[in-house]
């Protein structure tokens, strides 16, 4: 089991630092799939695996210039309230729906990429235009 969990960890924290996806969807599903955690137990588990891989992922961003601090910052801070709210109902609603409901979310969060993939990009300008400015 622990072999699994390490194999599930590298894997999800590569997939993080690559896409930028939260723990949620890839360490719960993961977690439930194939370490047979409960939905639940899954999420709570999941809160404690990303912190780690937030903050290197962040991190290493930050030295590539691409981290907006400010509103990282601000995110962050908000989403404390917000999390505290949600473990409370998590715990009160039934598993059924906070299974369905997770997957509906990570359902519409798929197609909305899909639709922004497929449409057509703007023609970022040239490192030598950006330059003479």
């Amino acid at each position: 089991m622990i072999g699994l969990a390490i194999l599930v960890g590298f894997c999800a924290g590569a997939l993080a630092g690559m896409l930028g996806i939260g723990g949620g969807a890839l360490f719960v599903p993961a977690l439930v799939l194939f370490l047979d955690l409960a939905h639940v137990e899954a999420e709570a588990t999941s809160l404690l695996a990303i912190v780690p891989v937030a903050v290197v992922g962040a991190w290493q961003q930050q030295r590539y210039g691409n981290l907006r601090l400010r509103e990282g910052l601000v995110v962050g801070a908000l989403a404390v309230p917000g999390a505290i709210v949600g473990v409370v109902l998590v715990n009160v609603l039934p598993e059924r729906a906070v299974e369905v409901g997770f997957g509906l979310l990570l359902l519409f969060v798929s197609l909305q990429l899909v639709r922004s993939a497929l449409r057509p990009a703007a023609t970022p300008p040239r490192a030598a235009d950006r330059a003479s400015r």
